[in-house]
């Protein structure tokens, strides 16, 4: 069976509850209790699949069975079987658009981030993809991990887990220096400042203040590599904002350490996967 954490759980009630709240009206009015059959996710497009776990809970709660033939992270093919489920009728079709739901939108989170990290290593190879918190609400931890699954890496989870001195940040406290002195001060240990800059005057007084990353905000590329000379590997730096997939590699070339990328989660398409009736 599907192993999932007690949030994953939950959102896979919440789904459930959402679509079977009344029952399904057609099934139960065209299929026969006794009926059984299987069930094939079919897949329509290249890409990179996750939220297989979740998907095959899906079936699980209902009473089917579902095995996926491939883990998070594998590459499938236009016109490949990926996996299958077992059970009664109605309770695959109750099941149907529930786990694609889960499983075109996570395995689209995937496909988008694996295009992105090797649009990176194309650059060269040295900078590595991270997401953000612009996540579906609720969804962020299947989220993050479906872009752990594409090849990228992650960047916080949640507010508390590091410390990102911005532009608002700033403002509040009068300065950069003040604010990582205040961070540095109040902060445990164990926690990274990063700190978000726009020009150049702005990266050197944030080195100078002790950050630990970085944050190039909505430079252009020739910026960027100034920026990388000016650092000298004394912190590490992320480029953010406005970043597509063709102008991935021309940032890679600039030796920044990290791209972050809204975009993987936020704008990420559904990927095709159908579910047919053997």
């Amino acid at each position: 069976m599907a192993r999932l954490s007690a949030h994953a759980e939950r959102l896979v009630d919440l789904a459930l509850e959402e679509d079977l709240l009344l029952g399904d009206a057609t099934s139960e009015a065209t299929i026969d209790p006794g009926a059984r059959g299987e069930g094939r996710f079919l897949v329509k497009e290249e890409l990179v699949l996750a939220g297989t776990a979740v998907a095959e809970r899906v079936f699980e709660r209902l009473g089917a069975t579902c095995v996926f033939n491939r883990e998070d992270g594998a590459s499938a093919r236009r016109g490949e079987l990926v996996g299958a489920a077992q059970g009664p009728v109605r309770a695959l079709l109750a099941a149907e658009r529930t786990a694609l739901n889960f499983l075109q939108r996570l395995s689209g989170v995937a496909t988008a981030t694996r295009r992105c990290v090797d649009a990176l290593e194309a650059g060269g190879g040295r900078t590595r993809l991270l997401d953000t918190r612009k996540t579906t609400p609720g969804w962020r931890m299947l989220e993050k991990a479906a872009v752990r699954a594409g090849g990228g890496k992650n960047h916080r989870f949640a507010l508390g887990d590091g410390i990102l001195v911005k532009d608002n940040h700033v403002a509040a406290c009068g300065g950069v220096t003040e604010a990582v002195r205040r961070a540095r001060e109040r902060a445990g240990a164990m926690l990274k400042i990063e700190v978000e800059v726009v020009d150049l005057p702005g990266l050197e007084e944030a080195i100078d203040a002790g950050a630990d990353i970085i944050l190039l905000d909505n430079m252009d590329d020739a910026a960027m590599a100034d920026a990388v000379k000016l650092a000298r590997g004394r912190v590490l730096l992320e480029a953010s904002g406005n970043m597509t997939l063709e102008r991935l590699p021309h940032v890679a070339a600039t030796g920044v350490d990290f791209v972050s990328m809204g975009a993987v989660t936020h704008s990420a398409r559904a990927v095709d996967i159908s579910f047919e009736l053997a």
